[in-house]
């Protein structure tokens, strides 16, 4: 089977534009979910790349699964397992009314919240494209 990692770093740069445009939209639920993606594809191309296949939506289990983190480089952007958890909020609760107590998810997303979901999504997505470089 040919190797697909690059296939799904583009694909990760086609959903961080989703979330630019989609937050210029004021459609920040979406922001939020295709900056989740745009990262969930990232991380897949980064397994991918180091010679195993990840499964899952958790970006926190996919980085857990890369091998030899120590031995990439560049170094992994500062705090990452924080970034990550951030954008592990943006999973659910932006695409599911039932996920709060009343109101849509378009209700409960705004600006700052895509701006901060695009602003770690970038960074990791940025690392990911250097290390892949690097290899």
């Amino acid at each position: 089977m040919a190797e697909r990692s690059a296939d799904w770093l583009n694909q990760a740069l086609r959903d961080l534009e989703q979330a630019e445009a989609s937050m210029e939209a004021d459609r920040h639920e979406w922001a939020c979910f295709a900056a989740h993606q745009a990262t969930e594809k990232a991380l897949n191309a980064l397994n991918l790349a180091l010679g195993q296949q990840a499964w899952g939506h958790t970006l926190t289990r996919l980085w857990a699964a890369v091998p030899v983190k120590a031995e990439l480089q560049p170094a992994p952007p500062e705090a990452i397992e924080d970034r990550l958890r951030l954008l592990d909020g943006f999973y659910i609760p932006t695409r599911y009314p039932d996920s709060y107590p009343e109101g849509m998810p378009g209700e409960h997303f705004g600006r700052l919240q895509s701006e901060q979901g695009l602003s770690h999504a970038t960074a990791i997505i940025k690392w990911v494209r250097a290390a892949l470089a690097a290899r």
